[in-house]
């Protein structure tokens, strides 16, 4: 590929039939190879992931952003992809579970990988995990490529190859239903970045990782057609005259943001800016509070559970967000929920003292996995919008609250789940102060 003019990039889906199947892997060792190549690669996520496009972003040098049929109206969606493509010679998308997993919904309006490549003509890099099949494999790839009339296959890239041998085989049978094979990974379980309960230990956390995407460049161009693969790359994102985004809870936005507040989606981040916005970060580990002069202090989701006992004793953090909260609007999703309720239980059973802006406890003792799309009715005026607004979210955590359900007069919003099943008064808001489990999406 030579350098596009860059108005309408042509892009790819990295995909898989299934979770765990190394699709981070491939998507980081592609994106940096061909950034090493020196095309503008620009990157994307499909559905609700705060953590890969940190990722993407060490990987390409510039940010990247998430695509979700469901949570996203389909305005908001182009915008987004349009944003994504802005300056690229070329979009790399990676999936999120498997390509068609998603909600039981109209066409388009799944939350499905395969929405994405759909609606703006990606081509699909398949990566299958051979282990424990040979000839097998093929059917899986087969049964993929046929599924969906909307999308097409590329081809597939093979991880976790064990031998020669076992290469041999699997090879024979995707050359019996005529699907490309485009890279071979051997099976290396040093290519696996660390983990931890939801996803991927941050990318600001792993200290070595340009070596480590360095490397994964390196198996790329052993490994990998990377020829084949770009000249695979088609699609063309919408023309965006008016760009459609999420307004900013205040013009001069305080966010906490270090290694237990992080998980902010870079599209609102990206329409907050677009408002006019300014966004001013601190971190309430280093014990910081919010900076004086703003007008509206969120907290975003990250890992307050590991880091409980330091953001108690966080003594002008925590006067200087009460401070603040007399006077100007505080959100919290998730993790920043957690900090602005009385107290956050850790794993070891220890009790810790928060904020106690809000009248909730929590638990990552007591845990149980909380996950999915949150359809939100605002009960009240709020940092959110006004009652009665719509919003969609998501929620992924282990954490338990302690305390009763909130009743509609201190809840921030009446929740079903996707399929519009009710999950009851969910989140708190307390005078200025608000906060639930689940992130905002659009």
């Amino acid at each position: 590929m030579t350098k596009t003019d860059r108005s309408h990039p042509p892009g790819l889906l990295v995909a898989a039939p299934r979770s765990s199947s190394g699709k981070t892997t491939v998507t980081l060792a592609l994106m940096r190879a061909l950034a090493r190549r020196g095309l503008a690669v620009r990157g994307a996520k499909c559905g609700p992931d705060y953590i890969d496009p940190a990722f993407h972003q060490a990987a390409t040098g510039y940010p990247s952003v998430n695509l979700d049929s469901f949570a996203m109206p389909d305005a908001m969606l182009d915008s987004v992809a349009a944003m994504a493509g802005h300056g690229a010679d070329i979009v790399i998308a990676e999936g999120s579970m498997g390509l068609f997993d998603g909600i039981v919904a109209s066409e388009g309006r799944t939350g499905a990988n395969a929405d994405i490549a759909a609606r703006y003509g990606w081509p699909v890099l398949l990566v299958v995990d051979v282990s424990g099949a040979a000839q097998s494999a093929a059917a899986v790839a087969l049964g993929c490529a046929r599924y969906d009339p909307r999308i097409r296959i590329a081809g597939v890239v093979l991880n976790k190859v064990a031998s020669a041998r076992h290469r041999r085989l699997v090879e024979a049978g995707l050359a019996r239903v005529g699907i490309p094979i485009l890279g071979v990974l051997m099976r290396d379980a040093s290519l696996a970045l660390p983990e931890r309960h939801l996803g991927l230990v941050q990318a600001r956390e792993t200290g070595d990782l340009a070596a480590r995407l360095d490397r994964l460049a390196d198996l790329a161009e052993a490994s990998l057609d990377l020829d084949a693969i770009l000249a695979a790359a088609a699609g063309r994102l919408p023309e965006v005259s008016d760009a459609v985004l999420p307004p900013p809870p205040g013009q001069r936005i305080a966010i906490a943001s270090d290694e237990a507040f992080s998980f902010l989606y870079p599209h609102m981040e990206a329409g907050w800016r677009a408002a006019g916005a300014e966004l001013v970060a601190f971190s309430p580990l280093a014990d910081e509070a919010p900076p004086e002069g703003c007008d509206a202090c969120w907290l975003p989701g990250g890992y307050p559970e590991l880091h409980a006992g330091k953001l108690a004793a966080a003594g002008r953090f925590l006067n200087g967000l009460r401070s603040f909260a007399e006077r100007n609007p505080v959100h919290g999703e998730c993790g920043g929920y957690m900090v602005l309720g009385r107290s956050l239980e850790d794993a070891a059973g220890v009790t810790h003292a928060m904020a106690d802006l809000l009248p909730v406890a929590t638990s990552y003792k007591v845990r149980r996995l909380h996950l999915g799309y949150r359809v939100a009715t605002l009960v009240g005026d709020g940092a959110l919008g006004r009652a009665g607004s719509r919003l969609v979210g998501h929620e992924f955590h282990y954490a338990s609250e302690l305390t009763p359900p909130p009743g509609e007069d201190i809840a921030l919003a009446a929740v079903t789940d996707a399929e519009g099943v009710s999950q009851g008064m969910a989140g708190h808001r307390c005078g200025r102060v608000s906060g639930s489990f689940f992130h905002l999406i659009g």
